[in-house]
């Protein structure tokens, strides 16, 4: 059950500037980024598996909920920003990644990538559930 690496970039865009991000690892923040005022990636691994069980994404950043896989990435004070107004989490769902693409990916150790909303209708970060703008393609 070892499966396959799959490599994932994760791209705010335009979230407010001055905030940072992080990625969660278990319940740690780690790559934090401060967003300035331009698109913010954030890249990471996670396992690709598939078997009896059927397709799994598996591996630390890896979250689940109900047979439901996703990342959160954390924001301000989340994130290691003691002096951010804003402390929240992003979940980006991996389910929403075609299984033939990132069968695709994986096998050929190719990056993934999708772009989301960076900033609330409110103006503030964006948080909670995100979905892809456009859906995900390959890195370019």
């Amino acid at each position: 059950m070892t499966g396959q690496t799959l490599h994932l970039r994760i791209i705010l865009v335009v979230p407010p500037a001055g905030v940072l991000y992080a990625l969660q690892d278990g319940e740690a923040p780690v790559g934090q980024v401060m967003a300035d005022g331009g698109d913010l990636s954030l890249d990471v691994s996670v396992r690709f598996v598939e078997d009896d069980k059927g397709v799994r994404y598996l591996g630390p950043f890896v979250k689940n909920q109900g047979g439901r896989r996703f990342v959160y990435f954390r924001v301000g004070t989340s994130a290691g920003q003691h002096d951010s107004p804003w402390s929240r989490r992003g979940k980006v769902w991996l389910e929403d990644i075609p299984v033939a693409l990132a069968r695709e990916a994986a096998a050929a150790g190719r990056r993934l990538e999708a772009r989301f909303p960076g900033t609330g209708k409110d103006g503030s970060p964006s948080c909670a559930t995100v979905r892809p703008i456009d859906g995900w393609g390959w890195a370019g």
